[in-house]
């Protein structure tokens, strides 16, 4: 099983592998009980969004986790995946700049994507 900056790699390179843009890792650990980790990213369409939230799912089951929690996938334009320690937010490009979630969030230190998902599913097993 991996940890909760693992998973939040892991979604990352979910996100990347359908071409998902300005991905980014936020550490709310000191800001709140929520979760660890936010994963925030966008996509171009509710196609590619909605691509991007299945990719990310197929990599975290690889992995053996699974999501309680997936609000939005109907309408793609925001799709909210959650992972107990870590919330992945799938945005529409302009869905995000609507809500700027990393403006809400600006304390949060940003972690550096520096995880494939193949890479750790590799030293997982």
């Amino acid at each position: 099983m991996v940890n909760a900056l693992e998973t939040a790699q892991l979604c990352a390179g979910g996100a990347e592998s359908k071409k998902a843009f300005d991905i980014q890792i936020l550490d709310i650990r000191e800001l709140t009980v929520i979760a660890d980790y936010f994963v925030i990213c966008s996509g171009s369409n509710t196609t590619q969004v909605s691509a991007i939230a299945d990719s990310i799912g197929q990599t975290l089951a690889q992995a053996g986790a699974r999501y309680s929690h997936v609000e939005g996938a109907s309408e793609s334009h925001w799709v909210l995946m959650d992972y107990a320690d870590v919330i992945v937010h799938v945005f529409e490009e302009q869905t995000r700049t609507y809500y700027s979630l990393e403006k809400l969030w600006g304390e949060a230190p940003r972690i550096p994507v520096a995880i494939q998902p193949r890479e750790l599913l590799g030293a997982a097993s």
